[in-house]
């Protein structure tokens, strides 16, 4: 357990100073960005439109749009004259008025930098598996009556009885806990193993559609340790990911403009691990600048020293 010492409440040699005219031009430029991404997600909530995408965004993941557009510089930089990010939390000022991440900050929440580098580090030292195929969402719908199916506004491609029929053809792979977890009572024993929150660290691997997505949760998760430009482009992940996801789905996502990936056939499923492996791709340097992130709070407190 780390205590923070008053010699930590200088900010460390390593530390970047933004000044005012500076880091506003950086804000006004997330601002811009951040905008043109949720335009669409807005003008559909205005008119009362549900989205499978999007949706799901805003929905299992926590962060609602208004915090994805505030603006955060990340762990190492302070910021001349920004009363505003005094008053959030995790930030401090210090007596020559410069705001920076608060070191109470920082030790309050070691313990999930901790967990979300060790996370991070296991799942980039293995290889990436790519035999799921996307079932995990037929696995959630896997003999259930129409009132049970979990997007029960959208039709299923193949019916209840063919899409039963694709998941009792094929294994089942699932690597992921938090896709797991929502498998169906009949779906459970035909996946290759067993998944408890217990295995998380051991099970998760790079080709997962999921924990490529689930990259966004552990950025926001962080902040404002985390850049918001880091999360900006783990948030274009997350949707590039949720889109596969669902495409790749046994609902019938023609009605937003969605072409299949057909995985019940053989050139659907050689399409998903094309897919697979681009978002793997896509995510890689992200997971390095998350773990940079997280290395940068521990090293901070290990300058602090025990109390």
């Amino acid at each position: 357990m780390f205590t923070v010492r008053r010699a930590f409440d200088a900010p460390p040699a390593a530390t970047r100073y933004l000044p005012t005219e500076a880091w506003h031009a950086r804000q006004g430029r997330h601002h811009e960005r951040a905008d043109a991404l949720l335009a669409p997600h807005r003008a559909r909530q205005q008119r009362g439109e549900a989205h499978p995408v999007w949706d799901f965004l805003f929905t299992y993941y926590s962060l609602r749009p208004a915090q994805l557009r505030r603006w955060h510089p990340g762990i190492g930089t302070a910021l001349e004259n920004a009363p505003d990010h005094a008053r959030w939390r995790g930030y401090r000022t210090d007596e020559q008025g410069l705001t920076d991440v608060s070191p109470e900050f920082i030790e309050h929440r070691a313990s999930t930098v901790r967990f979300v580098l060790d996370l991070i580090e296991r799942t980039t030292a293995r290889p990436a598996r790519l035999s799921c195929f996307g079932m995990h969402e037929w696995a959630m719908v896997y003999r259930t009556s129409p009132e049970e199916v979990r997007h029960a506004r959208l039709p299923l491609r193949l019916g209840h009885d063919g899409t039963d029929a694709v998941v009792e053809s094929m294994p089942l792979r699932c690597t992921h806990v938090d896709a797991y977890r929502f498998f169906t009572e009949a779906a459970r024993p035909r996946n290759d193993q067993v998944l408890t929150r217990a295995d998380q660290l051991r099970a998760e691997q790079p080709g997962c559609v999921h924990a490529s997505m689930d990259l966004y949760k552990w950025c926001y998760k962080l902040l404002p340790i985390t850049s918001s430009n880091l999360l900006l482009d783990c948030f274009e992940l997350a949707l590039a990911a949720r889109e596969i996801d669902m495409r790749a789905s046994p609902y019938d996502l023609s009605g937003h403009g969605l072409a299949p990936i057909a995985v019940e056939s053989p050139g659907g499923r050689a399409e998903y691990v094309r897919l697979q492996q681009w978002l793997a791709g896509r995510a890689a340097p992200l997971r390095e600048r998350i773990a940079a992130a997280c290395q940068a709070s521990l090293a901070a407190l290990a300058a602090a020293g025990p109390a």
